[in-house]
């Protein structure tokens, strides 16, 4: 419940007796208690080659936590007025967003920690690391046709084995290649051939 003027704290309801404001748990901005800083999102730990992967597990778990808008910018930081006590919902926007910060960086190799030291949000350092690791480029869409080119089952490899290892050069290749809209047909007939 908010307390008078919405200031973080306590304020008085209408019959004079305290209240204690709280957020949501349905809020973005709710911790829950079990919520820590050491809290891994994945298993998957960014090494500065494996972006694409990397970045599909975290944007799973943070919308799982209910804060995938902070690194999609979408919550935004609430107006603090100069002079005057920080409000509910600033602090619990503060809080978050120094908590998703800890969970990256957990899921972060630590040699590369010192590129997002000094970012000040989450959507911050997403961006940065998007610009500077997404592989989304001529190379590395190369470098795939070339592993699928060279893809063989092995002796000893299962069948699920094998499968499994093209269908990720296939659905990495598959996040590259974007298919224009269009109202001529053509858009269908490429998805086709893809698929």
């Amino acid at each position: 419940m908010m307390g008078e003027g919405g200031k973080a704290g306590e304020g008085k309801n209408g019959n004079g007796s305290k209240t204690i404001e709280q957020i949501a748990p349905s809020s973005p901005l709710y911790l829950h208690p079990s919520d820590s800083p050491n809290l891994p999102l994945t298993n998957i730990i960014f090494n500065g080659e494996n972006y694409d992967l990397w970045a599909d597990a975290v944007r799973n778990g943070l919308d799982a936590k209910n804060k995938l808008g902070f690194v999609e910018g979408t919550i935004k930081r609430p107006e603090v007025i100069e002079g005057e006590e920080e409000t509910l919902p600033s602090v619990a926007w503060r809080q978050c967003n120094a908590m998703v910060k800890a969970w990256l960086r957990s899921v972060i190799d630590h040699r590369l920690h010192s590129s997002i030291t000094f970012s000040g949000t989450v959507m911050e350092i997403w961006k940065e690391l998007k610009e500077r690791y997404s592989n989304g480029n001529a190379p590395r869409v190369h470098q795939l046709k070339g592993e699928l080119n060279e893809c063989k089952q092995a002796k000893n490899q299962s069948v699920v084995g094998y499968y499994t290892r093209l269908k990720a050069i296939w659905d990495e290749l598959g996040n590259y290649s974007h298919v224009p809209q269009c109202t001529c047909g053509a858009a269908a007939a490429l998805t086709k051939e893809r698929d």
